[in-house]
């Protein structure tokens, strides 16, 4: 009997968690949608672009590609003028792991200023960056520049936090080379509503830095 109920409990518990998923993933996206953009000419200028960080190379030694699209789209963003300056936001957590800087000096090697750059070296998740942005580096509206899976959730954190955000997608990835990235965003759209109910923080804040 008592194995009953348990294995009872445990269906229910798995049915919630898939309830769960399923609609967070459908409230992330649906509230998000009109404020994603995937044609240059049709996104509308903004003074910033927040370049959502993640690792060059991959384990196997290849360049991972979503570092590389959401390169390109940055620079694409930056040669259209449909932004003047690029904010990058990424991990900086060991002296031998720097996603901001490696952004940077790939930015400057496609032809983009130095002086247009900007680095958060704090920007360990998502949540991180939106709210950096606004605390540390000012601003109340930009552009996030990552893959669209990436900016849905990105968009509505900053939107729930009063930031007038609109992303720009770079171009995605085979749904082969991306499975696990996008079976781990569904745990992440949880997570979102998670973090605010416990009033989640960035792990550091600091010194305003004014971005002109």
């Amino acid at each position: 009997m008592l194995k009953k109920n348990t294995l009872r409990l445990a269906f229910r518990f798995l049915i919630f968690c898939c309830i769960a998923v399923l609609l967070c993933g459908y409230i992330i996206g649906e509230t998000t949608k009109e404020h994603l953009y995937s044609k240059v000419d049709h996104i509308p200028k903004q003074k910033v672009g927040v370049v959502l960080g993640t690792s060059k190379i991959l384990n196997n030694g290849n360049v991972n590609l979503y570092y590389k699209y959401r390169l390109n789209a940055a620079y694409e963003l930056y040669r259209a003028k449909k932004i003047e300056f690029i904010l990058v936001s990424g991990d900086n957590s060991t002296k031998n792991y720097d996603e901001p800087s490696t952004f940077k000096n790939d930015l400057i090697a496609l032809g983009v200023p130095e002086n247009k750059i900007y680095l958060d070296y704090a920007g360990f998740r998502t949540l991180d960056s939106m709210v950096r942005a606004k605390e540390i580096f000012g601003l109340t509206e930009f552009t996030v520049i990552s893959q669209q899976f990436h900016n849905e959730r990105a968009v509505y954190i900053a939107r729930a936090k009063g930031i007038n955000a609109i992303g720009y997608n770079a171009q995605t990835v085979s749904n082969s080379y991306g499975l696990k990235t996008k079976i781990r965003e569904q745990f992440a759209r949880v997570k979102v509503f998670i973090d605010f109910l416990l009033f989640k923080k960035p792990k550091f804040l600091g010194e305003k830095i004014e971005i002109k």
